[in-house]
């Protein structure tokens, strides 16, 4: 009897992974998800450390500039499989650019709330994420080159 069980609960681990599989949408979420967990411990440890000596909005901002550079490419290479193109480069910093105001604004809010400083960026965070895939995956996929052949990017 447990050794049936375990052989149903193997087969619907198997089904789920090969749904997973299938659908390329969901493992583009997967290695964003991945992609901006690393993204997000490197913004939140530059903001950590300069917490201490500059105000906390600059402090947020720096970090969120040193991640983004990294996400740029990480994005491209990892979640998506394209290469960097000035296309992308231009929709990347424009979703950036509204994902930035959504940060700020919601960490002014949150710190305002007096949600702790140290609290406050994960949660922000987790607000901004599936708004910023949706924008990032129209980007990549629908608008941008999605070839690795045609790489007319130079940094």
């Amino acid at each position: 009897m447990r050794r049936n069980i375990s052989e149903q609960g193997m087969k619907s681990v198997r089904e789920v992974v090969e749904a997973v599989e299938k659908k390329n949408g969901t493992r583009q979420f997967v290695r964003f998800c991945i992609n901006g967990v690393i993204a997000a411990a490197i913004h939140y440890a530059v903001y950590f450390l300069l917490q201490f000596w500059i105000d906390l909005n600059i402090s947020y901002t720096v970090g969120y500039l040193v991640s983004f550079v990294y996400n740029f490419f990480a994005t491209n290479y990892f979640t998506f499989h394209t290469t960097p193109t000035w296309k992308n480069f231009m929709g990347f910093a424009g979703s950036h650019g509204v994902n930035y105001v959504l940060h700020i604004v919601l960490f002014i809010v949150f710190i305002h709330l007096g949600v702790h400083r140290l609290i406050a960026p994960p949660l922000v965070m987790l607000v901004a994420m599936i708004v910023q895939f949706t924008i990032l995956r129209f980007v990549f996929v629908k608008w941008g080159n999605n070839s690795k052949k045609n790489s007319n990017f130079a940094p």
